[in-house]
């Protein structure tokens, strides 16, 4: 699976792209703010994007909102220390396919990786 790693922490990139890579998946692109995510997403056209909420530029709903404007079948797995039930919803609302909670194990992202097999 191709995927588009949308992320401003280094640490989570590399740990995100390790275990993608680890499950067999390519990560075609690595962005770290709002206006490289949407230029990314239209270039290598993953298959799967992994979006953490709170980024530079924009939010990562903001981000989601583009990226559905953009192709409104994407699927998306947002990555998030925010546990709010309010958020869930919204995004939930939005089409979002998975959240991945800060911190994860691997068994955890093994679990939720099966999901886009």
């Amino acid at each position: 699976m191709r995927v588009l790693l949308i992320e401003d922490n280094a640490l989570t990139r590399y740990t995100i792209k390790s275990l993608l890579d680890k499950l067999g998946h390519e990560v075609v692109a690595e962005a770290e703010d709002a206006q490289s995510a949407l230029k990314c997403f239209k270039e290598f056209k993953p298959d799967v994007v992994f979006l953490d909420l709170i980024l530079p530029g924009k939010s990562g709903v903001e981000i989601l909102e583009d990226l559905r404007a953009a192709d409104p079948a994407v699927r998306v797995v947002v990555v998030t220390a925010v546990e709010q039930e309010e958020i869930d919803r919204r995004l939930a609302d939005k089409g979002v396919s998975a959240i991945l909670r800060k911190p994860f194990s691997y068994e955890d992202f093994k679990t939720l990786m099966k999901d886009f097999a």
